[in-house]
């Protein structure tokens, strides 16, 4: 195992105490509003921190990418590598007392993920990859599924907070892709489900309007368990756009046809 790797499960589960103990007395939390739909809690506070101190001691030179703290640099000016880090995704998930969230870490090099673990603290289900070194859940290894075709996929998607600019492209994307799949789910963490189309629960997923620290983790676990992944335009673009198509090879390219013949001047990537 990549030496990063260890440093990175070692920060996750850091973070997963907190989280798992959070989960025990959810009555207290602290919740404050982001946006509409959006909220933030002590715990995801809590469990940034926490492992933004392993990174830090670990990595100190290393820049971060955060979703509660935003951009910092490390020591060493100028750094190309860069932690991208969701301390909790799926935060209304967990504030419901719905089982399906997750820390999502990973490591950017010159803008490429390297590095990266998706850890399902519910579960405790560790996903991890390392770029040329393959996708792993809980140190076995995982592939996308064989799935061929769009009507037998099962497809995972989301409905995330700034798609309302875009709501008849999507609505009209999910009613066509209704009908012409398997079924379609929306579980509400995107880390976790670019890590099930990874190991094969899902076949494909798609969504619009997402932040780099929602799909740095998951991205990488795709392509290294052997599935297609990108923006709107068939390009790699995703962690710039924040929109994104992925899937096994055949099931990608049946999914972008798709959601290409619907794409419009606001939603070019």
């Amino acid at each position: 195992m990549h030496p990063v790797l260890n440093i990175l499960i070692k920060a996750a589960r850091r973070a997963s105490k907190i989280i798992n103990q959070a989960s025990m007395d959810l009555e207290h939390l602290q919740i404050t509003t982001k946006r509409q739909s959006d909220f933030v809690t002590e715990v995801d506070k809590k469990a940034e921190a926490a492992i933004i101190e392993v990174l830090r001691e670990a990595y100190p030179e290393y820049g971060i990418l955060a979703e509660e703290s935003g951009q910092t640099a490390g020591i060493a000016a100028g750094s190309e590598y860069q932690w991208i880090i969701d301390p909790l995704d799926g935060t209304t998930n967990f504030i419901h007392g719905l089982p399906q969230y997750a820390v999502s870490i990973a490591l950017a090099h010159r803008g490429q993920i390297t590095q990266s673990v998706v850890y399902d603290t519910a579960r405790n289900e560790m996903f991890t990859a390392s770029r040329g070194g393959g996708a792993f859940l809980n140190e076995r290894r995982i592939r996308v599924s064989k799935c061929l075709r769009l009507e037998d996929a099962l497809i995972g998607t989301g409905f995330p907070y700034r798609i309302y600019d875009h709501i008849d492209a999507y609505l009209a994307i999910f009613k066509e892709l209704a009908r012409k799949t398997a079924g379609m789910r929306r579980p509400g963490a995107a880390s976790l489900d670019l890590a099930y189309v990874a190991c094969g629960r899902f076949d494909g997923f798609w969504e619009f309007g997402l932040s780099p620290w929602d799909m740095a983790g998951g991205a990488l676990l795709i392509s290294e368990a052997g599935g297609l992944i990108s923006d709107l335009a068939g390009n790699e673009n995703y962690l710039q756009t924040g929109n994104i198509i992925a899937g096994t090879p055949k099931v990608f390219a049946q999914l972008l046809q798709v959601i290409d013949s619907h794409r419009t001047a606001g939603l070019a990537a």
